[in-house]
């Protein structure tokens, strides 16, 4: 493949300008390389002609001027690119009473403007041993990338995936007993190793500048008890028969407590690692672990705190004091009459009259998949069959932010509110004493002092109320309610039940079925699925 290029040459009577035209499907001449060509040499031409032979593809020399030929030696453009990696040089031919250009003098070009690296020295070679490369953008100088380091990575030897649901069966009912979500772990077992990463390599531009490459990140394992670190500090292992969960990056190991029944026979049970309840949690007691809480049976009345995953294999009845608190997902049957709190997402096959939080997402599946009743927040989705309630039972589903953000987010409010008449009242203070003193009055130490601390306090109370508004601005944003936010309806949703996304709400006036509720131009409204 070969550019088309031109040529100033003699000509009967004076000189012309000779175009020759691509091949293999080379660049065609561009008219106003050529004029600009023309120009620099003080040379007139017709246009029009110009333009004609350059479409015709004329191989005719066109006449210039009665002139002898000028003489021109070969030319050329350098151009350097804006990150400095890359230079350029565009050829044009002598005239054919001018002389071609030599290698040195091309390299001492390169030279004066400080291009001293990556100069491609074979590319310029080529170009002076042949005609092929005129009107062609040759690289004749490349810089180096620097080539980047590459990160430590953890490589997992169990199941880290702590988003494992709950399988639905094909009549619809939910198998809440084979969750297989413990990960058991045996002495000896490797449960995680580094792989170390590379260093890079540093680069250069083509004036030289090193460039230097990202520093890779190194990675450590962190580990609780029961596991050992191997001497060169790229693995670990059990210590113990056991099970392994990893909760922030750290993994730990605990053997599983295993119990009947929580009542009389037990008490309240406090562990640091997972328990298994194969039987029910009874009426006011306690169960607190460290891990994961699996319980075949049901819980009535009673408080479950864990630091990983609740499983509530027949549900909860709560009696208005039962509590479920996890620091990964729960999985319950059913939830009635309870507050329930997951930092991860909610399954469960009915919400009945109950206070639910979770802070990705709340499904509720199964025959019935109700909500009825109570306050049910997810950060990014409720998915739902039946939402609300005939007999108009007060029911609220919000998504959108984070429950624990938008608590915060609520309790600052009141902050504020309460720092700002706290403010006011303090510049009364002051302004009554202002004025009293412009009166004359006269004042003991202790008022002085007095007056002072108040002052004080108000330049306290104004940075923490500062702080506290800027606080609410980078909580705000942290609303994603009008990207992902929505609530799903698989069925139908009932008048007189709220549903708010982010700051945003509305109480649904007529019955809907098989929809999805979404901001859409500042509001909440219903689309179909």
């Amino acid at each position: 493949m070969q550019n088309g290029y031109f040529q100033l040459v003699k000509a009967p009577g004076g000189f012309g300008i000779k175009l020759i035209p691509p091949v293999d499907g080379g660049e065609e001449i561009g008219i106003g390389e050529l004029l600009h060509y023309l120009d620099d040499e003080n040379i007139n031409c017709d246009i029009a002609t110009l333009k004609k032979a350059i479409e015709e593809k004329t191989t005719q020399v066109c006449f210039l001027g009665v002139d002898e030929c000028p003489v021109v030696n070969e030319k050329y453009q350098l151009n350097v690119s804006s990150d400095n990696m890359v230079a350029t040089m565009r050829f044009y031919p002598p005239s054919e009473t001018g002389g071609r250009l030599n290698l040195s003098e091309v390299i001492n070009a390169l030279r004066i403007r400080n291009i001293v690296k990556g100069v491609q020295m074979q590319t310029l070679q080529n170009h002076f041993m042949s005609t092929d490369y005129f009107c062609t953008d040759l690289i004749v100088a490349k810089g180096k990338e620097p080539k980047q380091g590459v990160d430590d990575k953890i490589e997992y030897y169990f199941n880290t995936d702590v988003q494992a649901k709950p399988e639905q069966r094909e009549d619809g009912t939910v198998d809440y007993y084979n969750l297989n979500m413990i990960n058991h772990c045996k002495k000896g077992d490797v449960l995680a190793r580094i792989i170390r990463g590379e260093d890079g390599e540093s680069g250069f531009n083509i004036f030289g500048k090193p460039l230097a490459p990202r520093v890779p990140k190194r990675l450590k394992l962190r580990h609780g008890k029961n596991i050992q670190l191997s001497e060169d500090g790229l693995s670990i292992s059990s210590m113990v028969d056991g099970h392994v969960i990893l909760v922030d990056n750290e993994v730990f190991v605990s053997d599983v407590y295993q119990v009947e029944n929580v009542d009389t026979s037990t008490g309240n049970i406090e562990y640091t690692g997972s328990v298994q309840i194969n039987g029910n949690v009874s009426s006011n007691f306690v169960v607190n672990a460290g891990g994961n809480v699996i319980i075949n049976g049901v819980v009535e009345g009673a408080q479950i705190y864990a630091g990983g995953n609740i499983v509530i294999a027949r549900g909860v009845n709560g009696m208005s004091k039962g509590i479920l608190k996890a620091g990964g997902n729960v999985i319950s049957k059913f939830i009635e009459n309870a507050t329930v709190e997951a930092k991860g997402y909610i399954n469960t096959g009915s919400i009945l009259h109950s206070n639910v939080t979770a802070g990705t997402e709340i499904e509720v599946t199964g025959k019935r998949g109700f909500i009825t009743g109570g306050h049910v927040q997810a950060g990014s989705q409720i998915t739902v069959k039946t939402l609300g309630a005939l007999m108009g039972a007060s029911t609220i589903v919000e998504v959108g932010a984070d429950p624990k953000v938008k608590m915060t987010y609520t309790q600052l409010q009141k902050d504020v509110a309460e720092l700002v008449k706290t403010i006011k009242a303090n510049q009364t203070i002051l302004v009554g004493f202002a004025e009293k003193r412009a009166k004359g009055a006269r004042f003991t130490e202790e008022q002085i002092k007095y007056v002072r601390e108040t002052a004080g306090k108000i330049e306290q109370q104004k940075a923490e109320l500062e702080k506290k508004n800027n606080e609410m601005l980078r909580l705000h944003s942290l609303f994603d309610f009008k990207n992902k936010a929505r609530v799903v309806v698989r069925g139908e949703v009932h008048p007189g039940t709220t549903i708010v996304i982010g700051d945003l709400s509305t109480v649904i006036q007529n019955t809907y079925h098989y929809c999805r509720f979404e901001v859409v131009d500042g509001d909440v409204k219903s689309l179909p699925l």
